[in-house]
């Protein structure tokens, strides 16, 4: 298991949510904090609530490669080398086939998976550089298969997943580490923008203490928590006409019982 003291960790999308809670919770185990975020006065309240911790903060957007790349560069001069990227910026918005918009299915590729892989192309070469390095990303476990309502958030976290995959493989032999997490649903402001039932939703400090952990632990991926798990692996394997009538009734049952 690796420590966190000392080691500098850059979270994209780290004013709000989940990264603003792996940002407090990092610090506090003794990690240099480098957040990029691309609201500024997300930022300002980071910094305000994290006083006389180790914290470098920049405006960046991960859709916008130059953007993001100078908001690294930024934190870096003042922290050092990142050691430890969580590309964790990500939207969520209800997509349905019904109304269905190909600029909010965009909007989700574009934050959610290339800014994914901006995130990785502005550490990445020094990571190999230096023969050392892990990378995260933030998936979910609405990467397995494709659910209603959700087309472009289903579709931008499994191309997370693909795309961690492959890095995997050919990052091996450089001594940088990669790994994927998937969590079910977790109270913040972005699960709210989708209007679908949510069972087994997380608390924030809950969730961010398990991510925290396989982080720590290195390990190649984990989806969490058990019971939607083991579910949604279900889903993935069977028939896709028998998966999708479980959906259905999944989301009958659900509806019905709000």
């Amino acid at each position: 298991m690796q420590s966190f003291t000392n080691r500098v960790i850059l979270i994209t999308g780290a004013g709000g949510g989940i990264g603003r809670q792996l940002a407090v919770t990092l610090a506090a185990e003794g990690a240099a904090v480098a957040a990029v975020d691309l609201h500024a006065e997300l930022l300002s309240a980071l910094i305000a609530d994290m006083a006389g911790k180790k914290l470098a903060c920049a405006v960046g957007d991960v859709t916008d490669r130059m953007s993001l790349k100078a908001a690294v560069k930024q934190v870096e001069s003042k922290l050092g080398p990142v050691d430890i990227l969580i590309a964790n910026a990500g939207i969520g918005l209800e997509n349905s086939a019904l109304n269905f918009r190909g600029e909010d299915f965009e909007a989700q590729i574009r934050v959610n998976l290339i800014g994914v892989a901006n995130s990785v192309e502005a550490v990445l070469p020094g990571m190999i550089e230096r023969r050392r390095g892990h990378l995260v990303a933030m998936s979910s476990l609405a990467s397995y298969r494709g659910l209603p309502l959700m087309a472009g958030y289903c579709a931008s976290k499994s191309g997370v997943n693909a795309l961690f995959e492959s890095l995997r493989l050919e990052l091996a032999p450089f001594g940088i580490d990669t790994t994927i997490v998937c969590p079910g649903w977790i109270k913040t402001p972005l699960t709210a923008n989708i209007g679908v039932p949510k069972p087994n939703m997380l608390d924030l400090e809950v969730a961010v203490r398990v991510i925290v952990d396989t982080i720590r632990r290195r390990r190649l991926y984990h989806a969490f928590p058990r019971t939607p798990r083991l579910q949604v692996r279900l889903l993935r394997w069977l028939p896709s006409g028998i998966s999708d009538r479980l959906i259905q009734m999944l989301l009958r049952a659900l509806t019905k019982n709000r």
